[in-house]
Formats: structure tokens, C-alpha cells, sequence
């Protein structure tokens, strides 16, 4: 229940995301944060940092701690599963041929608007 609170607090994850490829400092974190509020990644840092996932650095950037990088990959299949998920969503993201009409074919397990189907496994 701890980790479902530490986690579920806004923009943690989102700090535990950017930081997954590697050390950085509060500004670009920041930024790669979409510029959330300093006082609100202060506060999240200070969690994160107290509950041993990130570690700060010497020269100030954060990092994951190992624990950090476990909660990455515990993450993963949660990760995946939003993938398809979107996917069951939007089966035609803007980015995928936007110039062309939307196809709204179903999928064998959704219906025509990608609600998944009774009793379909999903």
C-alpha cells in the first residue's frame, strides 16, 4: 500500500519515467517534466528521495537508485499494457497516416468504438 501512495502521488512516476535513461538536474528534469511547478518537484523529489528510489548526485543531478530501477521494471508490463490499451483506444493515432480518412475497423475483441467485448479476453 506504501508503494500504491508513493506511486500514486502525481508526477512521481513521471519523474521515475524521465529519469529511467539516466541522471539529470532539476531544471532539465523539470523541463522533461513538461515544466510542472519547482515548490511541487521539490516536494516529489524529496519523497522519491526519502523512500530510496532516486539518489542525488554529487554534482546535483538526481538518478534511480537500484530500487529505483527495479520499480522501472516492475513498471514495464504496466507500460505495455497502455500501449494496447491506447491502441484498443485510438486504433489510428494522428501520428499514423494523418493525411489519409480514419479506418475504424474493430478489432475481433472490441466493438466498432473499441470498447472491449463481453466476455472477450482483452
Amino acid at each position: 500500500m506504501a508503494a500504491l501512495d508513493l506511486f500514486g502521488r502525481r508526477w512521481s512516476l513521471r519523474i521515475l519515467w524521465e529519469l529511467r535513461s539516466g541522471p539529470l538536474g532539476f531544471r532539465p528534469l523539470q523541463r522533461q517534466c513538461d515544466d510542472m511547478s519547482s515548490s511541487v518537484m521539490r516536494q516529489r523529489l524529496a519523497e522519491l528521495l526519502e523512500a530510496h528510489v532516486v539518489h542525488q548526485l554529487p554534482d546535483s543531478r538526481y538518478e534511480l537508485t537500484p530500487l529505483g530501477r527495479d520499480a522501472c521494471l516492475a513498471l514495464g508490463p504496466l507500460a505495455q499494457w497502455s500501449e494496447r490499451w491506447a491502441a484498443v483506444l485510438d486504433p489510428q493515432p494522428a501520428h499514423r497516416n494523418s493525411d489519409q480518412p480514419t479506418d475504424r475497423t474493430s478489432h475481433p475483441d472490441t466493438a466498432g468504438d473499441g470498447t472491449l467485448q463481453p466476455g472477450s479476453a482483452g
